[in-house]
């Protein structure tokens, strides 16, 4: 796929997807959340990326839904500019719920940042509200600058929060924040986030990318791929567990599978002959047999 509203750009086993509508302040389109879904799925596959950032071009991260169609902008069944919404409300005004056209744009994209195999580090290079800040819940380190603004702002648009975020926010800061942040739809600052474990580091805007990178480079440098593609999606997936036997039965397995595998042998001789690391196993061709074990998960 030809990108248009994102960049994408790999070096160094890094790949930094920049949200490219500066003009717009990197306001959500359709075409953005097509185009970061097809560059979540290259980087997936790409055994030459160990890592992902996501950041935004210009001064903003990125200012939520384009707002552009006015009135129109998230009745979907009454936008020409959005025809693979469209077939929802049958001819006598009934809603099929079950329908595609009825899902989520932002959604889509949350959910592939979810079952990304690749440690996902969010840049919050500034404002970031609505499906600007609801994006990046399932990114496992969020930095921000100190310049970045926060906003689930849905209650002052008339809608409700979107992008799975009813499932992420409150499991990352806590059911009172998200309650006080999603019923008053007020924009915060950058320090309100630190605090209250929106984000995880703030740093001067000069310092952004370099800390992530510098983040991004110790995971790419010392650990293994596939390791790091398990303990991901373990962590992430132990969320909505209801005992910690689902979690012996996962970790045993990982254990069990990995020390059968080349990269225990290399991790524990690198340790013993103090030299860096040199994996072999890789995520597109050596993932245990027993991966994926959750049960599939499907839209109806």
């Amino acid at each position: 796929m030809a990108y248009t509203e994102i960049t994408y750009d790999v070096a160094e086993k890094i790949a930094t997807i920049t949200l490219h509508r500066p003009e717009k302040m990197n306001a959500f389109t359709g075409t953005m959340a097509a185009e970061l879904i097809d560059a979540f799925d290259r980087a997936n596959k790409d055994d030459g990326v160990g890592a992902i950032i996501v950041t935004g071009a210009g001064k903003a991260f990125c200012a939520g839904a384009d707002l552009s169609q006015g009135a129109k902008t998230f009745d979907y069944d009454a936008r020409t500019d959005r025809q693979e919404k469209a077939g929802a409300v049958a001819a006598d005004g009934k809603i099929d719920w079950s329908n595609p056209a009825v899902r989520d744009g932002g959604g889509l994209v949350t959910l592939k940042i979810y079952e990304s195999l690749k440690p996902v580090i969010g840049a919050i290079n500034g404002a970031a509200v609505g499906i600007g800040v609801t994006m990046q819940l399932p990114m496992d380190i969020r930095i921000a600058s100190e310049n970045a603004r926060f906003g689930f702002v849905f209650a002052r648009r008339g809608i409700v929060p979107e992008a799975c975020s009813s499932y992420f926010l409150p499991r990352i800061v806590g059911i009172s924040t998200a309650t006080e942040w999603c019923f008053t739809g007020r924009v915060f600052g950058a320090q309100e986030a630190k605090d209250r474990g929106l984000v995880t580091h703030l740093v001067k805007p000069e310092e952004l990318i370099a800390t992530a990178r510098a983040l991004a480079r110790e995971i790419v440098d010392n650990t293994a791929p596939v390791s790091v593609a398990l303990t991901r999606q373990m962590l992430w997936r132990m969320l909505g567990a209801d005992h910690p036997m689902e979690a012996h039965k996962i970790d045993s397995r990982g254990v069990f599978a990995r020390g059968r595998q080349e990269d225990a042998k290399e991790g524990v001789m690198s340790f013993l002959e103090k030299r860096q690391p040199v994996y072999p196993n890789k995520v597109s061709t050596d993932m245990p047999d027993y991966f994926p074990w959750w049960d599939e998960r499907t839209y109806s």
